[in-house]
């Protein structure tokens, strides 16, 4: 747990300067030049040395649908994904693994999963997911995606159509199963947390996000839900609630400093107000916002309004990918197209400031992790400025957000335990992960989901299609 990095570069206010970091028992106890070596000594010459990233929202089974599922608008998109995601424990750990392996190697040493909970095996489904992050070391977030609303709730109008029906369980029992995986699992000092996690205003009831709050007062837990990531959802909540979904979420009490609110494509000024004088957090998924035609979301408005904005991929069949400094590099570039005032563009420094401190924030935890500093805990990445993707050598970190990395990551660490050393793993095997991930896939096409073929018609009458 103790080692000592010289001779990286990091960045200071008027560009880079070349340094050594030291790390005692998961904390970093001094930079500067020339320091002492204590335990392990890590050669940082020709290496750019960042504070850890946050995959700030992802949902980790889906990795057994990347790539298949066709271009649709997330609703229907949603649909075909329930119709083909009969899950078992094993492919639950298989993907988070995978997950984890992929948003290291792109920087992450954080994931907040909106996990998929297998019906009937909740708490099974959530020590999966524990086993497989503590087995690769990452810092994870596991927030158990819930709801009480059946699918067809979650439409404008939806429950007037004849296939809707009401959710398999009590809001009560939902509750239930939280706490028990609160009281078993949440244990931050090793690296796992948990998050109440109500799926959004279209699945859930004011009863779970109260319930949910009430939880979060309780234990001291963080808040994440998706909001407003459709268009669908906006009308929606005019309809249930009649006024928007953040105005809703603030009037029972759900936003604080410690809710984060995964895409929030379609809020008004009165809305970003809201989140401003909350102190919520919003996690920008530019990637599957794209890949479903969700929108764009107002992240240029949210950062001048004060509102702390960060990264996540989003899950893998909506992205389809964990590559976290591809969603940081699409995040930064995509709004220069929203706003032609190239001054409140977002610069390549602001972006790598986002994905650490920014997801720190939005966890309650910018005075643990988040930045190079003294007293911070050592959740460090080193980049190989001499990888063919970063050169020739100009502006390091400008190569790093705008270019496209490739086996870039030659050193992690979470919590000061060395988790890449000289781009290898430490703690799996990846080469055996991957012949899991492929013998338990198969190459293949998919046709027509009946879920989607039972609600498109209406989807498209209320959508004006």
């Amino acid at each position: 747990m103790n080692f000592t990095i010289k001779k990286a570069l990091i960045a200071v206010t008027n560009g880079y300067t070349t340094t050594d970091v030291q790390v005692v028992n998961g904390t970093i106890t001094a930079i500067g030049e020339d320091l002492d070596i204590i335990g392990t000594e890590i050669n940082g010459e020709h290496k750019l040395l960042l504070p850890g990233f946050f995959n700030a929202h992802t949902h980790s089974s889906e990795k057994w649908q990347r790539g298949i599922i066709p271009p649709l608008p997330l609703e229907l998109w949603l649909a075909h994904l329930y119709d083909f995601t009969p899950l078992d424990t094993e492919q639950v750990y298989l993907s988070a693994l995978g997950t984890a392996v992929e948003t290291l190697l792109s920087g992450g040493t954080s994931v907040v999963d909106h996990l998929v909970l297998i019906p009937g095996q909740e708490l099974e489904t959530i020590t999966t997911a524990v086993r497989a992050y503590q087995q690769v070391g990452i810092r994870a977030f596991i927030a158990p995606l819930i709801q009480d609303e059946s699918l067809t709730a979650g439409l404008p109008g939806g429950k007037s159509l004849p296939e809707h029906e009401s959710y398999f369980r009590p809001t009560a029992e939902t509750l239930g199963i939280i706490e028990e995986a609160i009281i078993k699992f949440h244990h931050p000092e090793s690296g796992i947390n948990i998050l109440v996690a109500p799926t959004g205003i279209q699945l859930c009831t004011d009863a779970l996000f109260t319930g949910c709050a009430e939880l979060s007062e309780r234990y001291q837990l963080c808040r994440h839900t998706h909001l407003l990531e459709t268009k669908a959802q906006k009308k929606l909540a005019q309809e249930k609630y009649g006024c928007s979904g953040v105005e809703h979420l603030d009037q029972i009490g759900f936003l604080n400093d410690k809710t984060s609110l995964a895409h929030c494509v379609w809020l008004t000024d009165d809305d970003i107000s809201i989140l401003a004088k909350t102190q919520s957090t919003v996690v920008h998924n530019p990637l599957s916002n794209l890949r479903l035609g969700s929108g764009i979301a107002p992240v240029l408005k949210y950062i001048q309004s004060g509102v702390n904005v960060t990264f996540g991929c989003d899950g893998a069949s909506s992205n389809d990918s964990q590559d976290l400094l591809e969603a940081i590099k699409i995040g930064s570039i995509l709004h220069n197209v929203t706003d032609f005032d190239y001054q409140s563009w977002i610069t390549p420094r602001q972006a790598v400031e986002m994905a650490s401190l920014g997801g720190a924030k939005g966890l309650g935890l910018a005075d643990q992790l988040g930045s190079l500093t003294v007293g911070k805990k050592a959740d460090l990445v080193l980049y190989d400025l001499q990888s063919l993707s970063l050169l020739p050598r100009t502006d390091p970190i400008g190569l790093l957000v705008l270019g496209r990395p490739v086996n870039v990551v030659n050193c992690a660490w979470v919590n000061g335990k060395q988790i890449i050393a000289n781009g290898k793993f430490t703690t799996v095997d990846v080469e055996e992960l991957k012949t899991e991930l492929f013998n338990r896939s198969q190459w293949e096409t998919r046709g027509t989901s009946p879920g989607v073929a039972q609600i498109e018609t209406h989807y498209r009458q209320v959508m004006g299609l």
